[in-house]
């Protein structure tokens, strides 16, 4: 049996029947939130995954994400019919991790949870720094520092940085990234992983014109830069 919880955030009751149907016969935990509110009010309690339905009666999920984001690092699996690639990447820019497009296999998503949770919980015991100390990466307790202050990132931007901090001065490319980090690849990843390096740049860089860290590597992807200590 499992140990994790999941809170599903989806007003329709025979999704998230179908959802929590699948997920406890894997030995998940489940808690379900119709509402963003009671959804907030829930967050309050720790998970280990949030499956969040961007169409929800009382608030936007963007705002629900937003809004998690602010106190959580916890990953994020966007539900949504939204099929413009916009969309999709304009969810990942606020922070989500994921995204699943209605209609949607049920195995599918409980196998993408799977992935999201085996690699939240992975990682070697050890402390990357560069820079003479400017940035620490504590692959451990998943937790990045910038000059000793802590940097919030999602998982995902998490795993994406660590793949490039674990090989400097090798160039990655979007496909390789979103495998390293997913375990899969789908339509629009580039522009995927566009977002979430965007994203990480404004956290690590003190300037994203002149970045010390991630570089972009025109036409064939990106390369960690920063100076192991």
């Amino acid at each position: 049996m499992n140990n994790e919880k999941i809170l599903i955030v989806e007003d329709e009751r025979k999704i998230s029947d179908i959802l929590k149907s699948y997920l406890e016969r894997e030995g998940f935990g489940i808690k379900i939130a119709e509402t963003g509110r009671e959804a907030l009010r829930l967050i309050k309690d720790r998970f280990d995954l949030i499956i969040l339905d961007l169409r929800l009666p009382d608030m936007e999920g963007e705002e629900v994400c937003r809004s998690i984001r602010g106190i959580s690092d916890v990953p994020i699996i966007m539900l949504t019919a939204k099929s413009s690639e916009d969309e999709r990447v304009k969810g990942l820019g606020i922070g989500a991790d994921d995204y699943v497009i209605k209609p949607f296999s049920p195995r599918e998503l409980v196998a993408r949870v799977k992935a999201h949770l085996r690699r939240t919980q992975k990682g070697d015991k050890k402390i990357l720094s560069f820079n003479e100390g400017v940035l620490i990466i504590d692959t451990t307790s998943m937790e990045v520092r910038k000059r000793k202050e802590p940097v919030s990132l999602t998982t995902t931007e998490f795993k994406i940085l660590l793949s490039l901090a674990e090989r400097p001065g090798a160039v990655l490319n979007r496909l390789q990234l979103m495998n390293m980090v997913q375990g899969y690849d789908f339509e629009g990843y580039d522009r995927v992983i566009d977002a979430h390096i965007k994203n990480i740049r404004h956290k690590i860089e003190d300037n994203i014109q002149k970045p010390v860290f991630i570089k972009t590597i025109y036409g064939a992807g990106y390369k960690f830069i920063g100076v192991p200590d």
